[in-house]
Order: C-alpha cells, then sequence, then structure tokens
C-alpha cells in the first residue's frame, strides 16, 4: 500500500440549524483531519446530491455516509465514520 492516496472527498449541501442548505464543510473537518494525519491529499468537489459525502480513490468510490452523521468539527479521532473511512482508504489499495 502507498504512503499517500489522492482522495476525492465528493459532499453535497444540508441544512445546519435551521439556517438554508448550502454546502459546508464544518462536518468534514474531522475527516479532513483524519485522512490527513495518514498523509492522503484530499480535493474537495461540491456535488447537489443532498446530505451525502463519497470518498474516490482511482476514480473508485470507497466509502459513503450521511454528511449529517459526522461530527462537527474536531479532529475526527473520536468520530466512529472518520476511522470507517480512514480504513477504507487503506483498504483500497
Amino acid at each position: 500500500m502507498p504512503t499517500a492516496a489522492l482522495v476525492t472527498v465528493r459532499y453535497g449541501p444540508y441544512r445546519a440549524a435551521g439556517l438554508p442548505v448550502r454546502h459546508r464543510t464544518s462536518r468534514l473537518q474531522g475527516l479532513q483531519a483524519t485522512l490527513s494525519r495518514d498523509g492522503h491529499s484530499l480535493v474537495l468537489e461540491k456535488i447537489p446530491d443532498w446530505n451525502i459525502v463519497e470518498l474516490i480513490v482511482h476514480g473508485e468510490t470507497i466509502f459513503q455516509c450521511n454528511i449529517n452523521d459526522l461530527d462537527f468539527g474536531g479532529d475526527g479521532k473520536l468520530d466512529p465514520l472518520c476511522e470507517e473511512a480512514r480504513q477504507a482508504v487503506l483498504n483500497a489499495y
């Protein structure tokens, strides 16, 4: 397995605290931190699909979840979805 991968993080808009629906990266911070700690390069890509996060490695979707299930902010160390995504990236090779 290579030490670093190029991971495309595709994410859709969502509603937060009653505010209008739009693309936000607040819930992606832990995921970004977790993958960056492993040395992966990330590309954020907005998509029109509501409430979704997809991780793409080598053109293949390796992980998908609801963006609202990710912890808000933080470093991702306590978020089980971030660890699940990390393992999916490691297993992509």
